[in-house]
This record gives C-alpha cells, sequence and structure tokens, in this order.
C-alpha cells in the first residue's frame, strides 16, 4: 500500500470523490501543513494554526497509479484560487499536494506543470507541492461526513 495525502478545499467533498476511486483503500480527513499540534475543527476555522483541510488516501499501486490520483485532484476543485475553494476561504482550504515521496514529488510538479502548459486556467496555478508532515486526523465526526447523511457530494468542481 501508498499513501497520498490532498487539500482542495472542504475536506468531506474531498474525501467522498476519493473514497469512489477502486484502488483506493481508505480515506481519512485531517489536518496538516501547520504549527498547531493536535489541533481541533474549531482551532482550524480561526485560520490561525497554518493547517489545511486534506485527505490522507491509502492506496493499492497495483491497482490505481499515483498520477490517476494526480488527476481526480486536478479535476475537482479550482487550483487557481488562493486559499478559497467556491464560498469556503482561508488558509485552512488551499490547495495542496502533500507528497510523501521524491517521486511523488516529481509527479506532481510534472502534472501541475502539464496542467499550466495546458491554459486550461486563465488565471495561475496556486497549488502548492510540499514535503508532507505529520498528518492530524481530523475528529470522528468529520471522517466520512458526507456518507453518513446519505449526501453525494459539497465541492466545486472547476
Amino acid at each position: 500500500m501508498d499513501k497520498a495525502t490532498f487539500a482542495a478545499g472542504c475536506f468531506w467533498g474531498v474525501e467522498a470523490t476519493f473514497r469512489q476511486i477502486p484502488g483506493v483503500i481508505s480515506t481519512r480527513v485531517g489536518y496538516i501543513g501547520g504549527k498547531t499540534e493536535n489541533p481541533t475543527y474549531k482551532e482550524v476555522c480561526t485560520d490561525r494554526t497554518g493547517h489545511a483541510e486534506a485527505v490522507e488516501v491509502e492506496f493499492d499501486p497495483a491497482k490505481v497509479r499515483y498520477a490517476d490520483l494526480l488527476k481526480v485532484f486536478w479535476e475537482n476543485h479550482d487550483p487557481t484560487q488562493l486559499n478559497r475553494q467556491g464560498p469556503d476561504w482561508g488558509t485552512q482550504y488551499r490547495s495542496a499536494i502533500f507528497y510523501h515521496s521524491p517521486e511523488q514529488a516529481a509527479e506532481a510538479q510534472t502534472s501541475k506543470e502539464a496542467l499550466e502548459k495546458s491554459h486550461r486556467y486563465s488565471r495561475p496555478i496556486v497549488t502548492q507541492i510540499v514535503a508532507a508532515v505529520t498528518f492530524y486526523p481530523a475528529e470522528d465526526y468529520h471522517q466520512q461526513y458526507l456518507e453518513k447523511r446519505g449526501l453525494a457530494s459539497c465541492h466545486v468542481r472547476s
């Protein structure tokens, strides 16, 4: 198994999207990239912890490639919005890829450059590509939030 971590706005919809992909073994939502240890949702919502709402994806690389996960990431949010997605704003909603290996870093950078060269967006892509650090799982009630409520999605598609 391998791990990938993505931030693309509100983590509820992002998690629901990745859970549907064959080869994804599990997902969990949480916080990454900030300075506060063991942050709570309430603290992250203050926009003072530095953490992004993110989804940690465990996947079987024999069934789904990291490149396929990157494609889903790019297609399911607007990577040109700085610190926001739709109505949600703040650094916790930033677009970021947290890589777990040099190979993931290179693949993420290549995919970002290809998207930029495609001119799909009229604005620059602001997605950060940074090394994964400690991932703090969100509170239980956030895990599979939409699924528990019978909802399909809440995120913005580009």
